[in-house]
């Protein structure tokens, strides 16, 4: 029998669970409650943190050639005025070859279409700009139609280059 392949019998384990709870009782439910405290502020407070990019929080809704698809991402931006934010987003949009951007100021709307499939069903492009914090939150959703493709990674590239325009 080779050592570390060992596995403790049913009895061990029982054992081990006796004496672990023994252990929990004499430490009691104070510290079970501040052990637990420590942990949901760990979590919690690391969250800032972890800021989000563009790139993890691409998704991708619908079937391809059966129904539209929708690719969503968004990403929040520190210290980024909204009016600049929407200024730097337009222009982007144009770079990608967007035609008839629309923006509604108020709002923090954009609105733009494409047409690269030769079908002269356009796709759709939609951003939002809104206050998050001292900063902006971009939301964009590129739309194509049912029956029409596209490869979700130059779309996730092309997708949070626009997006990413709005820290200029």
């Amino acid at each position: 029998m080779v050592p570390f392949l060992h596995r403790p019998a049913a009895s061990d384990a029982a054992e081990t669970l006796i004496a672990q709870s023994a252990r929990e009782d004499s430490q009691g439910p104070k510290m079970k409650s501040l052990i637990s405290a420590a942990a949901f502020g760990l979590l919690f407070s690391a969250t800032p943190l972890m800021a989000q990019t563009c790139e993890s929080n691409f998704e991708v809704e619908g079937t391809p050639m059966l129904t539209a698809l929708n690719f969503r991402t968004s990403q929040t931006f520190a210290g980024v005025d909204r009016g600049q934010a929407i200024n730097s987003l337009r222009a982007a949009m144009l770079a990608e070859g967007f035609i008839r951007v629309s923006v509604d100021r108020a709002a923090g709307a954009l609105t733009a279409f494409q047409e690269t499939s030769g079908s002269g069903r356009p796709q759709t492009l939609r951003l939002s700009a809104r206050p998050a914090g001292k900063g902006t939150r971009v939301d964009a959703v590129f739309m194509i139609q049912a029956g029409q493709i596209a490869d979700a990674a130059t779309v996730r590239r092309s997708l949070c280059r626009v997006v990413s325009a709005a820290r200029n």
